[in-house]
Protein backbone atom coordinates (compact mmCIF):
# COMPACT_ATOMS: atom_id res chain seq x y z
CA UNK A 1 0.00 0.00 0.00
CA UNK A 2 1.06 3.59 -1.09
CA UNK A 3 -0.24 6.83 0.93
CA UNK A 4 0.36 10.45 0.15
CA UNK A 5 0.65 12.47 3.30
CA UNK A 6 0.85 15.99 3.15
CA UNK A 7 -0.04 19.21 5.47
CA UNK A 8 -1.73 22.38 4.46
CA UNK A 9 -2.00 24.63 7.33
CA UNK A 10 -3.50 27.64 7.71
CA UNK A 11 -6.25 29.38 9.57
CA UNK A 12 -7.78 32.78 7.55
CA UNK A 13 -8.72 35.98 9.72
CA UNK A 14 -10.53 38.06 6.29
CA UNK A 15 -9.93 40.95 8.71
CA UNK A 16 -6.63 41.23 8.86
CA UNK A 17 -4.05 42.88 6.46
CA UNK A 18 -1.19 40.83 7.09
CA UNK A 19 -0.50 39.17 3.75
CA UNK A 20 -0.33 35.38 3.02
CA UNK A 21 1.98 34.48 0.19
CA UNK A 22 3.80 31.03 -0.54
CA UNK A 23 6.90 31.95 1.83
CA UNK A 24 4.42 32.42 4.86
CA UNK A 25 4.24 28.65 4.70
CA UNK A 26 7.50 28.26 6.24
CA UNK A 27 8.54 31.19 8.05
CA UNK A 28 8.69 29.82 11.27
CA UNK A 29 10.89 27.23 10.62
CA UNK A 30 13.08 29.39 8.91
CA UNK A 31 12.60 28.49 5.45
CA UNK A 32 11.33 30.13 2.17
CA UNK A 33 9.26 27.94 0.28
CA UNK A 34 7.09 25.00 2.09
CA UNK A 35 8.89 21.61 2.81
CA UNK A 36 8.72 18.43 1.23
CA UNK A 37 9.29 14.83 1.53
CA UNK A 38 12.55 14.77 4.23
CA UNK A 39 13.08 18.27 4.95
CA UNK A 40 9.25 18.40 6.02
CA UNK A 41 9.76 15.11 7.95
CA UNK A 42 12.72 16.09 9.78
CA UNK A 43 10.56 19.57 10.70
CA UNK A 44 7.40 18.20 11.59
CA UNK A 45 7.75 14.87 11.98
CA UNK A 46 8.12 14.33 15.98
CA UNK A 47 6.20 17.30 16.90
CA UNK A 48 2.64 17.43 18.33
CA UNK A 49 1.17 18.09 15.15
CA UNK A 50 -1.58 15.92 13.28
CA UNK A 51 1.21 15.67 10.42
CA UNK A 52 2.84 13.51 12.74
CA UNK A 53 0.21 11.41 13.95
CA UNK A 54 -0.23 10.71 10.36
CA UNK A 55 3.41 9.39 9.47
CA UNK A 56 2.68 7.71 13.09
CA UNK A 57 0.41 5.53 11.73
CA UNK A 58 2.07 4.94 8.21
CA UNK A 59 5.16 3.57 9.93
CA UNK A 60 3.02 1.37 12.01
CA UNK A 61 1.70 0.07 9.40
CA UNK A 62 4.75 -0.50 7.18
CA UNK A 63 3.05 1.35 4.81
CA UNK A 64 5.31 3.32 2.03
CA UNK A 65 4.32 6.63 1.84
CA UNK A 66 5.71 10.20 -0.25
CA UNK A 67 5.37 13.76 1.44
CA UNK A 68 5.00 16.13 -1.51
CA UNK A 69 4.66 19.59 0.85
CA UNK A 70 4.08 20.20 4.34
CA UNK A 71 3.02 24.16 4.20
CA UNK A 72 2.31 25.20 7.79
CA UNK A 73 1.33 29.02 8.34
CA UNK A 74 0.16 30.87 11.49
CA UNK A 75 -3.06 32.56 10.70
CA UNK A 76 -3.07 35.61 8.76
CA UNK A 77 -5.28 37.54 5.99
CA UNK A 78 -6.31 36.15 2.99
CA UNK A 79 -4.19 33.26 1.24
CA UNK A 80 -2.85 34.96 -2.14
CA UNK A 81 -3.64 32.53 -5.24
CA UNK A 82 -0.18 31.63 -6.16
CA UNK A 83 0.39 30.42 -3.09
CA UNK A 84 -2.82 28.00 -2.89
CA UNK A 85 -2.34 26.85 -6.29
CA UNK A 86 1.32 25.75 -5.56
CA UNK A 87 0.53 24.02 -2.67
CA UNK A 88 -2.70 22.52 -4.33
CA UNK A 89 -0.70 21.07 -7.30
CA UNK A 90 2.27 19.18 -5.05
CA UNK A 91 -0.44 17.71 -3.68
CA UNK A 92 -2.87 16.61 -6.56
CA UNK A 93 0.54 15.85 -8.85
CA UNK A 94 1.64 13.28 -6.36
CA UNK A 95 -2.02 11.31 -6.18
CA UNK A 96 -1.57 11.57 -9.82
CA UNK A 97 1.48 9.72 -9.61
CA UNK A 98 -0.26 6.84 -8.27
CA UNK A 99 -1.41 5.68 -4.38
CA UNK A 100 -3.76 3.88 -2.58
CA UNK A 101 -5.07 7.00 -0.51
CA UNK A 102 -4.56 10.33 0.74
CA UNK A 103 -3.54 11.21 4.17
CA UNK A 104 -4.01 15.06 4.84
CA UNK A 105 -3.43 17.42 8.06
CA UNK A 106 -5.71 20.54 7.02
CA UNK A 107 -6.81 23.29 9.31
CA UNK A 108 -10.76 23.73 7.50
CA UNK A 109 -10.56 27.80 7.77
CA UNK A 110 -8.44 28.53 4.73
CA UNK A 111 -9.83 31.59 2.50
CA UNK A 112 -7.78 32.38 -0.62
CA UNK A 113 -8.53 35.06 -3.04
CA UNK A 114 -10.85 32.81 -5.24
CA UNK A 115 -12.08 30.58 -2.37
CA UNK A 116 -13.58 30.94 0.71
CA UNK A 117 -13.52 27.31 1.53
CA UNK A 118 -9.48 26.43 0.85
CA UNK A 119 -9.93 22.70 2.00
CA UNK A 120 -13.05 22.07 0.16
CA UNK A 121 -11.39 23.13 -3.01
CA UNK A 122 -8.04 21.54 -2.57
CA UNK A 123 -10.15 18.07 -2.07
CA UNK A 124 -12.43 18.81 -4.98
CA UNK A 125 -9.19 18.74 -6.60
CA UNK A 126 -7.78 15.72 -5.13
CA UNK A 127 -11.48 13.94 -5.90
CA UNK A 128 -11.06 14.89 -9.59
CA UNK A 129 -7.40 14.51 -9.98
CA UNK A 130 -8.33 10.64 -8.75
CA UNK A 131 -11.89 9.88 -8.21
CA UNK A 132 -11.76 6.55 -6.36
CA UNK A 133 -8.91 7.68 -4.31
CA UNK A 134 -9.93 7.42 -0.06
CA UNK A 135 -9.12 10.10 1.61
CA UNK A 136 -8.52 10.69 5.51
CA UNK A 137 -8.44 14.33 6.51
CA UNK A 138 -7.43 15.47 10.08
CA UNK A 139 -8.62 18.56 10.80
CA UNK A 140 -8.46 21.83 13.83
CA UNK A 141 -11.25 22.05 16.27
CA UNK A 142 -11.82 25.57 14.86
CA UNK A 143 -12.11 24.40 11.58
CA UNK A 144 -15.76 25.85 9.77
CA UNK A 145 -16.95 22.96 8.29
CA UNK A 146 -18.10 22.54 4.86
CA UNK A 147 -20.55 20.18 2.96
CA UNK A 148 -17.65 20.38 -0.28
CA UNK A 149 -14.97 19.15 2.39
CA UNK A 150 -17.48 16.42 3.66
CA UNK A 151 -18.39 15.29 0.05
CA UNK A 152 -14.96 14.64 -0.78
CA UNK A 153 -13.22 12.87 2.31
CA UNK A 154 -13.83 9.37 3.41
CA UNK A 155 -12.18 10.43 7.23
CA UNK A 156 -12.65 13.22 9.02
CA UNK A 157 -11.54 13.70 12.73
CA UNK A 158 -10.77 16.93 14.33
CA UNK A 159 -8.90 17.88 17.42
CA UNK A 160 -10.88 17.36 20.64
CA UNK A 161 -8.98 19.93 23.23
CA UNK A 162 -8.75 23.44 23.30
CA UNK A 163 -5.65 24.51 23.78
CA UNK A 164 -4.50 22.07 21.62
CA UNK A 165 -2.57 19.23 22.93
CA UNK A 166 -3.87 16.53 20.93
CA UNK A 167 -3.19 17.22 17.60
CA UNK A 168 -1.01 14.05 16.76
CA UNK A 169 -3.26 11.80 18.45
CA UNK A 170 -5.72 13.55 15.60
CA UNK A 171 -4.13 12.15 13.11
CA UNK A 172 -3.10 8.90 14.59
CA UNK A 173 -6.83 8.52 14.55
CA UNK A 174 -7.51 9.65 11.02
CA UNK A 175 -5.03 7.75 9.44
CA UNK A 176 -5.99 4.58 11.59
CA UNK A 177 -9.30 4.76 10.37
CA UNK A 178 -8.99 4.74 6.77
CA UNK A 179 -6.23 2.26 6.69
CA UNK A 180 -8.29 -0.61 8.81
CA UNK A 181 -11.42 0.60 6.58
CA UNK A 182 -9.13 -0.25 3.49
CA UNK A 183 -7.73 -3.27 4.82
CA UNK A 184 -10.79 -4.57 5.89
CA UNK A 185 -13.10 -3.69 2.86
CA UNK A 186 -15.34 -1.32 4.82
CA UNK A 187 -16.74 1.61 2.98
CA UNK A 188 -17.72 4.60 5.59
CA UNK A 189 -20.07 7.15 5.24
CA UNK A 190 -19.99 10.56 7.21
CA UNK A 191 -23.10 11.91 8.73
CA UNK A 192 -22.52 15.84 9.45
CA UNK A 193 -24.73 18.65 10.44
CA UNK A 194 -23.47 22.44 10.51
CA UNK A 195 -25.50 25.24 13.17
CA UNK A 196 -25.93 28.63 12.92
CA UNK A 197 -23.77 29.63 16.16
CA UNK A 198 -21.17 31.76 16.31
CA UNK A 199 -19.31 30.61 19.39
CA UNK A 200 -16.68 33.04 21.06
CA UNK A 201 -13.16 31.48 21.42
CA UNK A 202 -13.13 32.76 24.58
CA UNK A 203 -15.50 30.30 25.85
CA UNK A 204 -14.59 27.39 23.43
CA UNK A 205 -12.29 25.91 25.59
CA UNK A 206 -12.69 21.87 25.81
CA UNK A 207 -11.44 21.49 29.43
CA UNK A 208 -14.52 23.64 31.26
CA UNK A 209 -18.36 24.37 30.22
CA UNK A 210 -20.23 24.50 28.37
CA UNK A 211 -17.92 22.77 25.47
CA UNK A 212 -16.50 20.43 27.99
CA UNK A 213 -19.79 18.27 28.37
CA UNK A 214 -20.39 18.86 24.79
CA UNK A 215 -16.70 17.01 23.90
CA UNK A 216 -17.40 14.30 25.93
CA UNK A 217 -20.72 13.20 24.42
CA UNK A 218 -18.70 13.10 20.84
CA UNK A 219 -16.13 11.09 22.23
CA UNK A 220 -18.03 8.54 24.86
CA UNK A 221 -20.64 8.04 21.92
CA UNK A 222 -17.65 6.81 19.60
CA UNK A 223 -15.89 5.06 22.67
CA UNK A 224 -19.24 3.17 23.45
CA UNK A 225 -20.79 2.21 19.63
CA UNK A 226 -19.31 1.01 16.15
CA UNK A 227 -19.00 4.82 15.29
CA UNK A 228 -15.68 5.08 13.90
CA UNK A 229 -14.63 9.00 14.57
CA UNK A 230 -16.66 11.75 16.16
CA UNK A 231 -15.94 15.51 16.41
CA UNK A 232 -16.92 18.75 17.46
CA UNK A 233 -15.95 22.16 15.61
CA UNK A 234 -15.97 25.27 17.51
CA UNK A 235 -15.60 26.62 14.27
CA UNK A 236 -13.55 30.10 13.56
CA UNK A 237 -15.19 33.30 13.95
CA UNK A 238 -13.05 35.88 12.69
CA UNK A 239 -14.08 34.82 8.93
CA UNK A 240 -16.16 36.56 6.78
CA UNK A 241 -17.96 33.51 4.59
CA UNK A 242 -21.02 32.06 4.11
CA UNK A 243 -20.03 28.88 6.39
CA UNK A 244 -18.98 30.02 9.64
CA UNK A 245 -20.78 27.62 11.98
CA UNK A 246 -20.66 25.07 15.14
CA UNK A 247 -20.47 21.95 13.34
CA UNK A 248 -21.01 17.93 14.56
CA UNK A 249 -19.34 15.09 12.09
CA UNK A 250 -19.44 11.31 12.56
CA UNK A 251 -17.37 8.76 10.47
CA UNK A 252 -19.03 5.06 10.27
CA UNK A 253 -19.58 2.21 8.04
CA UNK A 254 -22.20 2.23 5.87
CA UNK A 255 -24.29 -0.55 7.08
CA UNK A 256 -24.62 1.11 10.36
CA UNK A 257 -26.99 4.12 10.78
CA UNK A 258 -25.54 5.58 14.63
CA UNK A 259 -24.17 8.33 13.36
CA UNK A 260 -27.34 10.44 12.87
CA UNK A 261 -28.87 10.26 16.57
CA UNK A 262 -25.46 10.89 17.59
CA UNK A 263 -25.05 14.04 15.86
CA UNK A 264 -28.59 15.57 16.78
CA UNK A 265 -28.18 14.43 20.39
CA UNK A 266 -24.54 16.89 20.16
CA UNK A 267 -25.90 19.19 18.45
CA UNK A 268 -29.22 19.76 20.69
CA UNK A 269 -26.93 20.23 23.58
CA UNK A 270 -25.04 22.80 21.60
CA UNK A 271 -27.92 24.73 20.92
CA UNK A 272 -29.49 24.61 24.60
CA UNK A 273 -26.39 25.99 25.53
CA UNK A 274 -26.23 29.15 23.13
CA UNK A 275 -26.02 31.74 25.29
CA UNK A 276 -23.35 30.50 27.21
CA UNK A 277 -21.01 30.51 24.37
CA UNK A 278 -21.45 34.44 24.30
CA UNK A 279 -18.27 36.35 26.01
CA UNK A 280 -18.33 40.19 27.70
CA UNK A 281 -15.11 41.61 28.15
CA UNK A 282 -13.84 43.64 30.55
CA UNK A 283 -13.01 47.47 29.82
CA UNK A 284 -8.92 47.19 29.35
CA UNK A 285 -8.27 50.06 32.06
CA UNK A 286 -10.97 47.87 34.52
CA UNK A 287 -8.33 44.50 33.70
CA UNK A 288 -5.25 46.40 34.43
CA UNK A 289 -6.63 47.71 37.87
CA UNK A 290 -7.59 44.01 38.64
CA UNK A 291 -4.07 43.08 37.80
CA UNK A 292 -2.29 46.32 40.00
CA UNK A 293 -4.47 45.14 42.90
CA UNK A 294 -2.75 41.60 43.17
CA UNK A 295 0.51 40.72 45.71
CA UNK A 296 0.72 37.05 45.10
CA UNK A 297 3.53 37.25 41.61
CA UNK A 298 3.65 36.78 38.75
CA UNK A 299 0.71 37.36 37.20
CA UNK A 300 0.20 36.86 33.75
CA UNK A 301 -1.56 39.39 31.74
CA UNK A 302 -3.25 38.40 28.03
CA UNK A 303 -3.96 40.78 25.10
CA UNK A 304 -6.37 38.71 23.61
CA UNK A 305 -7.08 41.37 21.08
CA UNK A 306 -4.24 41.34 18.92
CA UNK A 307 -3.02 37.85 18.78
CA UNK A 308 -1.01 35.92 16.12
CA UNK A 309 -2.56 32.42 16.72
CA UNK A 310 -6.19 34.07 15.55
CA UNK A 311 -4.81 37.12 12.79
CA UNK A 312 -3.34 39.72 14.49
CA UNK A 313 -0.36 41.58 13.84
CA UNK A 314 1.42 41.24 17.26
CA UNK A 315 2.64 44.45 17.34
CA UNK A 316 -0.11 46.74 19.15
CA UNK A 317 0.94 48.08 22.36
CA UNK A 318 -2.30 49.73 24.23
CA UNK A 319 -1.96 46.66 27.17
CA UNK A 320 1.58 47.47 27.52
CA UNK A 321 1.06 51.54 27.37
CA UNK A 322 -2.15 51.15 30.12
CA UNK A 323 -0.27 49.07 32.37
CA UNK A 324 2.55 51.65 32.56
CA UNK A 325 0.34 54.50 32.89
CA UNK A 326 -1.00 52.95 35.95
CA UNK A 327 2.30 52.00 37.18
CA UNK A 328 2.89 48.43 36.54
CA UNK A 329 6.87 47.62 37.26
CA UNK A 330 8.71 44.59 36.77
CA UNK A 331 7.02 43.12 33.82
CA UNK A 332 8.38 40.77 30.92
CA UNK A 333 7.02 41.12 27.75
CA UNK A 334 6.86 38.78 24.48
CA UNK A 335 6.98 38.81 21.58
CA UNK A 336 6.10 42.14 19.91
CA UNK A 337 6.58 41.73 15.93
CA UNK A 338 8.46 44.66 14.68
CA UNK A 339 11.13 44.09 11.99
CA UNK A 340 12.11 47.84 11.51
CA UNK A 341 12.63 47.77 15.55
CA UNK A 342 14.97 44.98 15.37
CA UNK A 343 16.69 46.20 12.68
CA UNK A 344 17.29 49.32 14.81
CA UNK A 345 18.38 48.29 17.98
CA UNK A 346 20.21 45.62 16.23
CA UNK A 347 22.23 48.25 14.79
CA UNK A 348 22.48 50.49 17.74
CA UNK A 349 24.41 47.55 19.69
CA UNK A 350 23.95 45.18 22.68
CA UNK A 351 24.75 47.44 25.78
CA UNK A 352 23.78 50.95 23.69
CA UNK A 353 20.90 53.07 24.81
CA UNK A 354 18.00 54.28 22.23
CA UNK A 355 15.09 55.85 21.94
CA UNK A 356 12.36 54.48 19.35
CA UNK A 357 8.74 53.89 18.96
CA UNK A 358 7.69 49.79 19.15
CA UNK A 359 4.86 48.79 17.13
CA UNK A 360 2.03 49.98 15.81
CA UNK A 361 2.94 49.41 12.58
CA UNK A 362 -0.46 47.87 11.65
CA UNK A 363 -3.78 49.57 11.40
CA UNK A 364 -7.18 47.51 11.24
CA UNK A 365 -9.51 49.99 8.94
CA UNK A 366 -11.55 47.27 8.86
CA UNK A 367 -12.80 48.02 12.36
CA UNK A 368 -11.27 51.49 12.48
CA UNK A 369 -8.48 50.77 14.35
CA UNK A 370 -5.11 52.75 13.64
CA UNK A 371 -1.66 51.20 15.14
CA UNK A 372 -0.87 52.03 18.50
CA UNK A 373 2.66 52.03 18.98
CA UNK A 374 5.16 52.41 22.20
CA UNK A 375 7.56 55.88 22.17
CA UNK A 376 10.35 54.26 24.88
CA UNK A 377 14.31 54.52 25.90
CA UNK A 378 15.93 51.62 26.36
CA UNK A 379 19.05 49.42 26.81
CA UNK A 380 19.28 47.03 23.88
CA UNK A 381 20.16 43.67 26.52
CA UNK A 382 20.16 40.93 23.86
CA UNK A 383 20.35 39.76 20.30
CA UNK A 384 19.28 36.32 19.41
CA UNK A 385 18.34 34.31 16.71
CA UNK A 386 14.86 33.79 17.63
CA UNK A 387 14.80 29.60 17.53
CA UNK A 388 13.70 27.48 20.20
CA UNK A 389 11.92 24.58 20.48
CA UNK A 390 8.42 24.08 21.75
CA UNK A 391 8.75 22.22 25.19
CA UNK A 392 5.34 23.30 26.73
CA UNK A 393 2.10 20.90 25.66
CA UNK A 394 0.96 22.47 22.47
CA UNK A 395 3.20 21.67 19.48
CA UNK A 396 5.61 20.07 21.28
CA UNK A 397 9.12 19.55 19.95
CA UNK A 398 8.19 21.96 17.09
CA UNK A 399 11.35 23.88 16.46
CA UNK A 400 10.08 27.92 15.88
CA UNK A 401 12.58 30.81 14.31
CA UNK A 402 10.98 34.09 14.97
CA UNK A 403 13.81 35.71 12.82
CA UNK A 404 16.47 38.39 14.54
CA UNK A 405 14.83 38.56 17.98
CA UNK A 406 15.95 41.89 20.72
CA UNK A 407 15.87 41.98 24.18
CA UNK A 408 14.89 45.84 25.17
CA UNK A 409 14.87 46.53 28.51
CA UNK A 410 12.79 49.86 29.12
CA UNK A 411 13.32 50.33 32.97
CA UNK A 412 9.54 49.29 33.91
CA UNK A 413 9.68 46.60 31.65
CA UNK A 414 11.65 44.28 29.47
CA UNK A 415 10.12 43.71 25.76
CA UNK A 416 11.26 41.08 23.37
CA UNK A 417 11.04 42.15 20.34
CA UNK A 418 10.90 40.16 16.81
CA UNK A 419 10.64 39.75 13.08
CA UNK A 420 7.80 37.42 12.89
CA UNK A 421 4.50 36.83 15.12
CA UNK A 422 4.03 33.73 17.55
CA UNK A 423 1.41 32.74 19.98
CA UNK A 424 3.11 31.93 22.57
CA UNK A 425 1.97 28.49 23.73
CA UNK A 426 4.14 28.51 26.97
CA UNK A 427 7.52 30.11 28.57
CA UNK A 428 10.10 28.98 25.80
CA UNK A 429 10.12 32.18 24.44
CA UNK A 430 10.75 34.37 27.31
CA UNK A 431 13.40 31.44 28.53
CA UNK A 432 15.34 31.61 25.26
CA UNK A 433 15.83 35.72 25.59
CA UNK A 434 17.27 34.92 28.86
CA UNK A 435 14.15 35.81 31.03
CA UNK A 436 13.22 33.89 33.98
CA UNK A 437 9.18 34.00 34.47
CA UNK A 438 8.84 33.59 37.95
CA UNK A 439 10.85 36.09 38.70
CA UNK A 440 9.06 38.88 37.32
CA UNK A 441 5.80 40.73 38.63
CA UNK A 442 3.82 40.99 35.51
CA UNK A 443 4.11 38.72 32.00
CA UNK A 444 2.39 39.88 29.08
CA UNK A 445 1.58 37.77 26.08
CA UNK A 446 -0.65 38.19 23.34
CA UNK A 447 -3.11 34.94 23.27
CA UNK A 448 -6.56 33.74 24.22
CA UNK A 449 -6.88 30.18 24.76
CA UNK A 450 -3.22 27.79 23.80
CA UNK A 451 -1.39 29.90 26.85
CA UNK A 452 -3.02 27.75 29.53
CA UNK A 453 -1.72 24.75 28.71
CA UNK A 454 2.17 26.07 29.18
CA UNK A 455 1.80 29.40 31.47
CA UNK A 456 -0.60 27.87 34.57
CA UNK A 457 1.43 26.15 36.57
CA UNK A 458 4.06 28.78 36.68
CA UNK A 459 1.90 32.10 37.29
CA UNK A 460 -0.47 33.01 40.17
CA UNK A 461 -2.97 35.00 38.40
CA UNK A 462 -4.15 35.56 34.85
CA UNK A 463 -6.02 38.53 34.08
CA UNK A 464 -7.42 38.47 30.50
CA UNK A 465 -6.97 42.47 28.99
CA UNK A 466 -9.21 43.34 25.80
CA UNK A 467 -6.48 45.32 23.54
CA UNK A 468 -7.52 46.43 20.21
CA UNK A 469 -6.74 44.18 17.09
CA UNK A 470 -8.18 42.39 14.57
CA UNK A 471 -9.24 39.43 17.33
CA UNK A 472 -11.09 41.39 19.14
CA UNK A 473 -13.90 40.02 21.56
CA UNK A 474 -15.97 42.66 20.66
CA UNK A 475 -17.52 40.87 17.27
CA UNK A 476 -20.17 44.21 16.70
CA UNK A 477 -17.22 45.88 15.38
CA UNK A 478 -16.93 43.58 12.59
CA UNK A 479 -18.70 44.12 9.42
CA UNK A 480 -20.12 40.93 8.71
CA UNK A 481 -21.23 40.69 5.10
CA UNK A 482 -21.17 37.12 4.45
CA UNK A 483 -22.43 35.21 6.94
CA UNK A 484 -25.71 33.33 6.62
CA UNK A 485 -28.95 34.55 7.81
CA UNK A 486 -30.44 34.41 10.97
CA UNK A 487 -27.21 33.81 12.79
CA UNK A 488 -26.81 33.41 16.87
CA UNK A 489 -25.88 35.57 19.18
CA UNK A 490 -26.35 38.73 16.14
CA UNK A 491 -29.87 37.10 15.87
CA UNK A 492 -30.65 35.97 19.50
CA UNK A 493 -34.48 35.39 19.00
CA UNK A 494 -33.47 33.40 16.16
CA UNK A 495 -34.81 29.60 16.38
CA UNK A 496 -33.33 26.67 15.31
CA UNK A 497 -35.03 25.04 11.55
CA UNK A 498 -35.10 20.95 11.33
CA UNK A 499 -31.60 20.00 11.29
CA UNK A 500 -30.76 18.99 7.37
CA UNK A 501 -28.15 16.52 7.86
CA UNK A 502 -25.54 15.39 5.21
Amino acid sequence: MKVVIAMMQHETNTFSLLPTSLDAFSRVVGLQKPPSDKQAIDLYGDADMAFAGLLDIARSYDVEYVVPIAAYSEPSGIVDDDAFNFICKKICNAVKDGCDAVLLDLHGAMVTESYDDGEGELLRRIRKTAPEIPVAVALDFHANVTSTMVENCNVIDGYRTYPHIDMRETGKRAAKSLINCLKQGIETKICWQPLPMMTHMMMQATWHQPMKDIMELAIEGEYNTDILNASVFGGFSYADIPHVSLSVLTVEPVKNHLGKGLVGQICAMAWERRYDFIYTPLPLSESIEKAKKIKSHPVLIVDHGDNTGSGGSADDMSVLDEMLRQGLTGIIVAPVRDPEAVDQLINCGEGNEMTLTIGGKYSVPSINQIGHGLNCKGIVKKVTDGCFTITSPVQTGLKVCLGRTVVFDIGSAIIVISEEGWEPYGPELFIHAGLIPEESQFMLIKSRVHFRAGFESITNKIIMAAGPGVCSSDYSQFNFSQLPKPMFPFDKKMKLEKYNFL
